[in-house]
C-alpha cells in the first residue's frame, strides 16, 4: 500500500430484520444504517448491524459519493498486507471476527455457542442449521441501558427458587429438585474439585429436567406461576410477567429466569460470553464482537428450532454472580497502528480521523453510524468535535 494513501476505507454495513429487533424509528441498528444511505422503515425491525466479511451479510466500501463500490472480502484479497499475510491465511481471507450493533425490542433465545470442535461437528452433522464450523465467543457493550440473562446463577439462590416457587419445584420434579436442594445444603461452598464436579452435575441433572419438560405440564405450571408473581413488586416477578408476555403459550424459556443470572448494564458496561455458557439478551442496544460464526443452539423464548440435547449437553455448568460476569474496561488511547486488520464504528458525536501521511484532518470524517475498515500497521488518530465522540473498534493481531 502507498503511503501517501493510508488504508482506510468507509463501509456500509448491512441490517439483519429479526422479529426481536426494535422498530426503525428508534432501533439504533436504523439509525446508524441510515448514516450510511439505507432506507428503513419505521414498522419494520431491525436487529442487527453486521460489519466485516461474513458471508450472511458482508460489508461494503463505500465511494466519495456515498456509493457501494467493493466487497471488503474482495479488497482484502486485493492487498493481503490490508490484513496481513498471517491472518489472511489463516482465516482464508476473511476477518477472523463479526462487529455488530444489536438493538433489541424482546428477548432473545436461551442459548450458547458452541466452542471450535462442537461447531465443526454440527456444521458436518447438520449443515442446513448449523451454517459455519466455528466458534462463537462474544462481548457484548452496552450503548444504551441494557438487560441481559447470562450464566447460571449461584447454586444457593436456585435452590432458594426451587423452595420459594412450587411450579419450579414441580416443573422439574419433586424428587430432582429435593436432591439438588440436598447438595447445595452440602458442597455448594466448597471450592475442591469433587465439589465442583458434584455441584455441576447436579446443576445439570436439574437443567436437563427443566429443559425436557412435555408441553402440557411446561404450560400447566407456567400459567400457575405467572399467576402467582402477577401484581409483585420486584425484578424476578417483573420478568416472568415481560417473558411471558413476549412468547405466550407455555414457553420453557421464562422459567430459566429463576436459573440465570439477570445483569443490567449501563452505557459502558460490559460483558463476556465464552462458548458453551447460557445467555440471553433481553432488551436495549450493545456494540457486540464475536468470532466470525452464526452458530446458535437455542433452547428457549423463541419460535425457531429448539436444541435441547446439544444445548444440555454442551454447557460447562459454571455458577457464579452476576457481578463476575462483568468486564473491566481498558480506556488506553491508541494512535499507534494496530498490528492487524479492524473496523471501527462511530455511535455518538462528531470530530474526524487521520491517517499518519494525510495533511487534512477532514478526509475522514466522523459522524454517528459511520464505520470504517482500517488496514494493518496504519497508524491513525481520532479528534473529537466540541460535544465529544464514541466510538468502538474491532481488531485482531497475530503473533
Amino acid at each position: 500500500m502507498s503511503s501517501a494513501e493510508p488504508a482506510i476505507y468507509r463501509l456500509k454495513a448491512q441490517t439483519q430484520s429479526y422479529d426481536w429487533g426494535k422498530l426503525g424509528d428508534v432501533s439504533k441498528v436504523a439509525e446508524f444504517a441510515r448514516a450510511s444511505g439505507t432506507t428503513t422503515d419505521s414498522s419494520t425491525p431491525y436487529a442487527e448491524l453486521w460489519m466485516g466479511t461474513h458471508p450472511n451479510a458482508p460489508s461494503y466500501t463505500m465511494t466519495k459519493d456515498n456509493q457501494e463500490s467493493k466487497a471488503l472480502k474482495d479488497l482484502i484479497s486485493a492487498d493481503q498486507n490490508l490484513s496481513t499475510p498471517e491472518v489472511y491465511q489463516q482465516y482464508e481471507g476473511d476477518l477472523p471476527f463479526l462487529f455488530k450493533i444489536l438493538s433489541i425490542r424482546k428477548a432473545l433465545s436461551i442459548q450458547a455457542h458452541p466452542d471450535k470442535t462442537l461447531g465443526a461437528k454440527l456444521f458436518k452433522e447438520f449443515p442446513n442449521v448449523y451454517k459455519d464450523p466455528n466458534h462463537k465467543p462474544e462481548m457484548a457493550i452496552a450503548i444504551t441501558p441494557f438487560e441481559a440473562l447470562c450464566g447460571f446463577r449461584p447454586l444457593e439462590e436456585i435452590a432458594g427458587h426451587l423452595e420459594q416457587f412450587p411450579e419450579f419445584a414441580n416443573i422439574v420434579g419433586q424428587d430432582v429438585a429435593s436432591k439438588f436442594i440436598a447438595t447445595v445444603k452440602q458442597s455448594s461452598h466448597s471450592t475442591d474439585e469433587s465439589s465442583v464436579t458434584q455441584n455441576k452435575a447436579a446443576l445439570k441433572t436439574l437443567f436437563s429436567a427443566l429443559m425436557n419438560k412435555e408441553q402440557p405440564e411446561i404450560t400447566k405450571q407456567l400459567n400457575a406461576l405467572v399467576d402467582r408473581v402477577k401484581g409483585q413488586d420486584g425484578i424476578l416477578p417483573e420478568l416472568i410477567t415481560r417473558l411471558d408476555q413476549q412468547y405466550p403459550g407455555g414457553d420453557i424459556g421464562v422459567f430459566s429466569v429463576l436459573m440465570l443470572n439477570y445483569i443490567k448494564l449501563a452505557p459502558g458496561e460490559a460483558i463476556f460470553l465464552g462458548a458453551n455458557e447460557p445467555h440471553a439478551y433481553l432488551s436495549g442496544d450493545c456494540v457486540e464482537c464475536m468470532a466470525a460464526s452464526d452458530n446458535v443452539v437455542r433452547a428457549g423464548l423463541t419460535p425457531k428450532f429448539k436444541d435441547v440435547t446439544v444445548l444440555v449437553d454442551m454447557l460447562t455448568y459454571r455458577y457464579g454472580s452476576a457481578k463476575s460476569q462483568l468486564m473491566t474496561a481498558d480506556e488506553t488511547e491508541v494512535h499507534q497502528g494496530v498490528k492487524g486488520p479492524s473496523i471501527f464504528i462511530v455511535t455518538g458525536g462528531e470530530g474526524s480521523l487521520t491517517g499518519e501521511s494525510l495533511k487534512t484532518e477532514s478526509d475522514f470524517p466522523l459522524r454517528a453510524g459511520y464505520v470504517y475498515f482500517i488496514g494493518a500497521n496504519v497508524p491513525v488518530k481520532f479528534k473529537a468535535d466540541r460535544d465529544g465522540l464514541e466510538i468502538y473498534r474491532a481488531f485482531t493481531v497475530i503473533g
